[in-house]
């Protein structure tokens, strides 16, 4: 389901960076908005239950000692890709550079985070 999913989702911007979405959408006012939110709660949801809810240590970066600090692994590098995405399309002649899109996006992320913290992990063999 999440590889179909990824597929929709690049399908999604491949349609939106070469300017063929469908005319009625630009009938709603504001619909990039609930979109973003929607599209990127789905894809964090299911990216974070794919990795079974795997974090990252930050010691490993910051001192190098033990730590109790850890970010999610999906949700930490869709929000680097939902950046990037972001700022990329100001260089798109069918897209628009818009702060709100970014804060949409980030706040799908969150939610997708926070749903996927709530649903239980599948069972992992011990040493992986």
């Amino acid at each position: 389901m999440a590889l179909a999913y990824a597929l929709c989702f690049g399908a999604t911007l491949w349609v939106a960076y070469h300017g063929h979405l469908p005319t009625w959408f630009q009938r709603i006012p504001n619909y990039d908005k609930p979109a973003h939110l929607i599209l990127y709660a789905i894809a964090t949801y299911l990216g974070h239950r794919c990795l079974n809810h795997r974090h990252v240590r930050l010691s490993r970066w910051l001192n190098g000692r033990g730590s109790r600090y850890q970010l999610p692994l999906f949700p930490l590098l869709f929000t680097l890709f939902t950046i990037v995405e972001e700022l990329s399309q100001g260089a798109s002649p069918h897209r628009t550079l818009d702060a709100l899109d970014l804060v949409c996006s980030l706040a799908g992320v969150g939610l997708g985070y926070g749903l996927a913290q709530r649903s239980p992990q599948k069972p992992t063999r011990k040493g992986q």
